[in-house]
């Protein structure tokens, strides 16, 4: 089943949880307001709400109750990417001007610590101490995940292992809380909540690691910003640290590096990327990304089989074969 299938069978839910995204963002303050939906605008997949309902299915669903998960979490998710916009000094988003572009650093960073207080305020209507903890320590990750990316911008010495920590952080543990949070908002048990946090922590590291190989491969009209952008901003990526260590590419794709970070951000990037193109280090990516997809798939063999699991199957192999 395609990803729209799945999506058109929860669409009067996914557009309540649409417009319940953007009411939690409205304000009487205009320009808070218009910078808030700003990114909402240009749209998204909806990973995070989407799996928060199907895991939902696998207990008492209650669109009412699981909402206040699915909005949240979406927001938090939100709230990063305007900071991150902010960071990298991106100009472009899904095709669209960045917060900090159309308006500027400022008014970028606010808007973020504002979208993130509003996830928190609706989270807290559910009174159930364990989704705020579980909640809570996902966001202090992602920050300390942040504070990792920024520490290692154009460090070509890090390992392998300090990437998919740094990514576990940034990214997988979102949608992994996801997928756990939505089972136990639905009231499923503990054996069933786990296993979906094993599903949703896996697929979210093949995401991360399929949005990287992206940055590399893609087209600007097909990741809605520059291919390269990673690279150019210092962020060392997988497919780029296996490159580095083939004795083939690294001497020359390392001084092409080195070129990027001395000119402060207005490097070419084309030389690095058909170095990196040419490397082994894509096809071993995308073979690790391929064996998260399949772990996270195995994770929910224990799971009853409702028509949910099957489209968490289908949305893992949408992510483990993503172009955009």
């Amino acid at each position: 089943m395609k990803l729209l299938d799945i999506y058109a069978k929860l669409k009067s839910d996914l557009d309540a949880i649409e417009a319940k995204l953007a009411s939690s963002v409205t304000s009487d303050h205009a320009l808070l307001s218009d910078a808030s939906t700003h990114l909402l605008k240009a749209g998204g997949k909806r990973i995070r709400p989407v799996v928060v309902l199907l895991a939902g299915k696998f207990g008492d669903y209650r669109l009412d109750v699981l909402e206040k998960v699915a909005v949240p979490l979406e927001l938090i998710h939100m709230a990063s990417l305007v900071h991150d916009d902010v960071i990298d000094n991106a100009e472009t988003r899904r095709g669209q001007l960045t917060v900090k572009s159309k308006w500027d650093n400022r008014i970028a960073m606010y808007t973020g610590d504002y979208i993130y207080g509003k996830a928190l305020a609706l989270a807290t209507e559910l009174p159930n101490p364990q989704i705020h903890q579980i909640l809570s320590h996902a966001m202090v990750q992602m920050c300390i995940g942040e504070m990792e990316q920024i520490r290692d911008f154009f460090n070509t010495d890090q390992s392998v292992r300090n990437y998919l920590l740094r990514i576990r952080r940034k990214t997988a543990l979102l949608i992994a809380i996801s997928c756990q949070l939505g089972a136990i908002a639905g009231g499923a048990d503990r054996k069933a909540s786990n296993a979906l946090y094993r599903f949703g922590y896996n697929m979210g590291m093949a995401f991360q690691i399929r949005d990287d190989l992206l940055d590399l491969l893609g087209t600007e009209k097909q990741i809605g910003k520059p291919p390269g952008s990673d690279i150019k901003q210092g962020n060392i990526t997988l497919p780029v640290l296996l490159a580095l260590k083939e004795p083939g590419h690294s001497e020359e794709l390392l001084a092409e590096i080195i070129k990027i970070r001395e000119s402060n951000g207005a490097g070419e990037t084309k030389r690095a990327l058909n170095i990196i193109r040419k490397s082994a280090g894509i096809h071993t990516a995308d073979a690790m990304a391929t064996r998260y997809i399949n772990k996270s798939i195995a994770a929910l063999s224990s799971l009853p089989s409702i028509p949910a699991k099957k489209h968490l199957t289908d949305i893992a192999h949408f992510v483990g074969k993503r172009n955009y």
